[in-house]
């Protein structure tokens, strides 16, 4: 009998590469540059984002065109100077949210078929870029970590929008989860004491009063049944709980309002400034609704706001700087990105 062998019968069996498992850590969002016109491309996606501004209508594309994108750019373009990243020539948000997803990916580096990235709702990275960039990798499977601690139609839902909008024209669409937010995690609130606690000690006196001021939104978004200010409201709740303050000692502020429509109160700004008024003198801010250093927290707050606090008689103001990758705020990523890739790894 004649066995007949196939040509290629001793060449070595390829196996294909196992499927990748895709992180992919979101942020809102900085201009490329800061001047006038990377502000002004910046804020032309922001706030053309109905979910952001939810009139898109014609009197909102008249302000938009003809006064916001004419007036704001360049005068934010000279708050982003005060901040910029020099080095880098990036924004900080850039900057810490990159050190971020390098952070986490050390972190998990025993997951050897897990690919951690980085991106930004607005602006560059963008999204799809991402999201195409990791399927390229091999990865049928992405976990998206919006990171914002509260949830909000106009943050983390718009992410969920992009997201869909970068997977509606693959064909081989990778299988997607999103983190739930994480403004109640005890791993969260953990880190936020330690951070004011240790901040705090490297103060040559005691505040007064200490202010969480969350970025703001407006009321009618709240009415239409956005959880966002009962979440804020829980984080508060849980830090006084942990570090033994009550509503006196720990306030709850919102911050960065926009245009002539009511908008959460108590106001950060104007709250300092009756504070300084009234005799407080000494006062130190966390900005809890953030994960890492952008322009809201290290102009707005620590400049901005400290000058109002110093113009009205205020001695002494100290901003705690966000979680960022500090050891603690990287350990809540970790826990929440290991948590919810259960399954998968």
């Amino acid at each position: 009998m004649t066995v007949v062998v196939p040509l290629d019968a001793h060449r070595p069996v390829t196996q294909a590469a196992p499927p990748r498992v895709g992180v992919l850590l979101v942020n809102l969002g900085t201009p490329d540059t800061a001047d006038a016109r990377g502000v002004r491309v910046y804020l032309r996606e922001f706030l053309s984002d109905p979910r952001v501004i939810e009139n898109q209508g014609l009197i909102w594309q008249i302000i938009l065109n003809g006064i916001v994108l004419v007036v704001r750019p360049a005068k934010k373009a000279k708050d982003y100077l005060k901040i910029w990243n020099t080095e880098k020539n990036e924004s900080p948000l850039k900057t810490i949210t990159r050190a971020q997803s390098d952070k986490l990916a050390a972190s998990i580096a025993d997951q050897k078929h897990v690919v951690v990235d980085w991106g930004m709702r607005y602006g560059n990275p963008s999204i799809k870029s991402r999201i195409d960039a990791l399927t390229a990798q091999g990865c049928d499977r992405i976990l998206v970590m919006p990171l914002y601690p509260q949830y909000s139609a106009s943050t983390s839902a718009t992410v969920v929008d992009k997201v869909a909008a970068a997977l509606k024209d693959m064909r081989a669409q990778p299988t997607v989860r999103f983190t739930p937010p994480y403004y109640d995690e005890p791993s969260y609130i953990d880190a936020l004491a330690v951070s004011i606690e240790r901040h705090l000690a490297t103060l040559p006196y005691e505040p007064e009063v200490i202010m969480a001021s969350f970025h703001g939104m407006p009321q009618s978004y709240i009415a239409k049944g956005d959880p966002y200010q009962a979440q804020c409201i829980a984080t508060v709740d849980a830090l006084r709980a942990r570090m033994g303050l009550d509503d006196r000692k720990l306030m709850l502020t919102f911050q960065s309002r926009f245009g002539y429509e009511e908008w959460l109160q108590p106001y950060t700004d104007k709250t300092i400034e009756q504070l300084a008024k009234d005799g407080v003198r000494r006062i130190a801010v966390v900005t809890p609704g953030f994960s890492a250093d952008c322009l809201e927290t290290l102009e707005e707050i620590a400049q901005e706001n400290a000058e109002i606090f110093h113009h009205n008689g205020g001695e002494h103001f100290s901003f705690i700087p966000c979680l960022n990758d500090s050891d603690e705020g990287m350990d809540v990523i970790r826990q929440i990105v290991l948590r919810e890739l259960r399954g998968w790894i």
